[in-house]
């Protein structure tokens, strides 16, 4: 079967919000109890606080996809991707049986966290509105990052039970290719897939076209991702991840991490696929334009930020620290990114400081990464402090200590997504835009393995 990738992408209807849990769980029930004799669904998991988790499929191939979205809670295009998918597939018998897959998705595998986003689901989509209204839950407290890992001195067991769902799906459907939907905040399009597949690369470089959205041509989100191509690279992997600290000077004893699910997913042969694409872009994000800033001057000085943030949250935590009652899930993220950074800062000033590819001119792109994109990830870690601060007042806990570091974690974040939002050339991606790139780029893959067997 061949597919017109361009007209699926084209016949995403305009979105207005992202769906809630509910609104989505509502959905997709609703196909199923519509059309039993094409979908199923069925209850596959529970959160951790016990919401229940369900899976809709579609068709009877022998050869199963597997779509899950919001991996991270703050990531809901992918959930409004298989909403649309859902509802394409009921209407849409050639696209449902023509493959010869199964189609497997999953609405959302963080309930929990992604409840703690709905206050931005419905606008204004602004960088201050999401940054105030965010969360991402501690990297043990991730989905997509707490599957069993082992790896020289780094053995990891402690798996959600949201990642030990995803475990029995994957042990269950063996799947060929898996979707992890995952989507970035700030900045352009770009890919991961979990082996080298050349004959997509032209593709996955057109879908953004199409919808007029750019490359992310910048800094990748690590120094040690491996690039296939422009804005397309391999998988990332815990074990990647420990190599390159361990590779620049860091404590490796203190290391502990859980696999990702394509980790887990590679002993059947899966293949992985992650679109990134952000709610907001800039004219920057793929300039190639090369400047007089040195790279190296440029990837440095952002680092100097970053600390002088990680310094900003640590003394508002400390003086905290007593006071606090609630244990919130926005006190445990927070202090573990900080932590995080801390763990990290030398080894990345060391890559920075050595790689001889960080000194050359840098581009428009690459400056851009290290100034404003990542102050606009900076500003979200201070939006979940004022969160943390706040939920203490909400219960009583309202001590002096904790009102008046509100109220300077409050005006630190006001200036600086005032001054952030000052600098930007910002355009608010629509969300149909969005929604129809990943779904083009699962089209294609999908389309690209039907017609090879797999390896």
């Amino acid at each position: 079967m061949s597919l017109d990738v361009q007209r699926y992408m084209q016949n995403v209807p305009e979105m207005d919000r992202f769906l809630t849990v509910d609104e989505l769980s509502a959905d997709l029930a609703a196909i199923a109890q519509k059309h039993p004799e094409i979908a199923c669904w069925r209850r596959v998991g529970s959160s951790q606080l016990g919401e229940p988790i369900h899976m809709l499929s579609f068709g009877k191939g022998d050869r199963n996809i597997l779509l899950f979205a919001c991996p991270h809670p703050n990531e809901p295009i992918g959930a409004m991707m298989v909403h649309h998918l859902a509802h394409l597939l009921v209407n849409d018998a050639a696209l449902r049986e023509g493959l010869g897959f199964t189609w497997n998705m999953i609405a959302c595998v963080d309930p929990d966290g992604t409840r703690l986003n709905e206050g931005w689901f419905n606008g204004p989509f602004t960088v201050t509105n999401y940054a105030r209204n965010f969360y991402r839950p501690a990297g043990d407290n991730q989905v997509e990052w707490t599957f069993p890992h082992n790896y020289k001195t780094n053995y990891y067991d402690r798996t959600l039970p949201e990642s030990q769902m995803l475990m029995r799906v994957i042990d269950e459907l063996k799947p060929e290719l898996m979707g992890s939907l995952h989507n970035a905040g700030f900045g352009g399009v770009y890919y991961y897939i979990s082996r080298e597949i050349p004959e997509l690369w032209s593709t996955f470089h057109q879908l953004p076209e199409w919808e007029e959205l750019p490359l992310k041509l910048g800094e990748p989100e690590v120094p040690y991702a491996v690039e296939y191509a422009p804005a397309i690279f391999k998988m990332l992997g815990t074990s990647e991840t420990y190599d390159y600290l361990e590779a620049h000077g860091s404590d490796m004893s203190t290391f502990s991490s859980g696999g990702s699910s394509d980790e887990y997913a590679s002993r059947y042969g899966t293949l992985t696929l992650v679109t990134e694409m952000a709610y907001f872009d800039d004219p920057r994000v793929n300039d190639q334009t090369v400047m007089d800033t040195n790279r190296r001057d440029a990837i440095l000085e952002g680092m100097d930020k970053a600390d002088a943030t990680a310094d900003f949250v640590n003394e508002i935590l400390t003086a905290v620290k007593d006071d606090l009652r609630t244990k919130s899930s926005f006190e445990v993220a927070v202090t573990w990114f900080n932590k995080m950074h801390s763990q990290h800062k030398d080894a990345e000033r060391h890559w920075a400081s050595t790689d001889p590819a960080t000194d050359r001119p840098a581009t428009v792109a690459e400056i851009f990464s290290s100034n404003q994109e990542s102050r606009f990830y900076r500003l979200l870690s201070l939006g979940m402090l004022v969160r943390m601060l706040e939920g203490e007042v909400a219960v009583g806990n309202g001590t002096p200590t904790i009102r008046q570091n509100r109220i300077k974690a409050r005006n630190a974040f006001d200036e600086w997504s005032a001054e952030l939002e000052g600098e930007l050339q910002m355009r608010v991606v629509p969300i149909r835009k969005l929604v129809a790139v990943q779904l083009g780029a699962i089209l294609a893959t999908a389309e690209h393995l039907a017609a090879n067997s797999r390896v």
